[in-house]
């Protein structure tokens, strides 16, 4: 199976306290996401402060952002290949998972949402994981700034059949997506 990484490790400035204990539907949004991820990798990690009872990486310093934090959960399994996952994109479902653990290859596939890669959920392979790792020595903390060069991009028509929602990709950042998306 493919090994998993789970990102906790947020700030969550934004929505003014720690998104991976918002607590939805009887389960934080930590472990709803360790869950699910748990149905289609094996091992499976948190990059973040150990908000799961998964086996708990740190990116060096802590705090240094998402992209530190998926090398040094890729680098801890030891993998060439990772199913990411960040804990703030509660309809996030397994079969949608399963399509990216499944799509043909072994190289990295991100699907694109309203125009915009979504990192956050996402199989990352040896090519773009190499130029992660060149453009961090670089001091690059930003998905973004590595780019898409090494990664095939999947459309919503692609994505959103298997998803079986238009917004299963949205991420919550602030209490009005809160709000807004999950009501309450």
């Amino acid at each position: 199976m493919l090994p998993g990484i789970l990102l906790t490790g947020g700030a969550s400035r934004r929505m003014g306290t720690d998104k991976a204990t918002i607590e939805w539907r009887g389960e934080t949004l930590a472990s709803r996401a360790a869950r699910v991820l748990g149905e289609v990798c094996d091992p499976v990690v948190e990059a973040g402060p150990g908000f799961t009872t998964l086996r708990t990486i740190r990116e060096q310093p802590p705090g240094s952002g998402p992209l530190a934090a998926l090398l040094a959960g890729a680098d801890a399994l030891d993998a060439t290949s990772v199913l990411l996952l960040a804990c703030d994109m509660p309809f996030v479902e397994v079969p949608l998972l399963g399509l990216f653990v499944h799509w043909p290859g072994d190289e990295s596939v991100a699907a694109v949402a309203d125009g915009r890669t979504q990192y956050g959920c996402a199989r990352y392979g040896r090519s773009w994981l190499g130029a992660a790792r060149n453009a961090r020595r670089a001091g690059t903390t930003s998905f973004r700034a590595v780019g898409d060069e090494h990664i095939e991009l999947l459309p919503e028509s692609a994505w959103q059949p298997v998803a079986g929602r238009p917004d299963a990709l949205v991420d919550i950042d602030t209490p009005e997506e809160w709000t807004r998306t999950l009501g309450s």
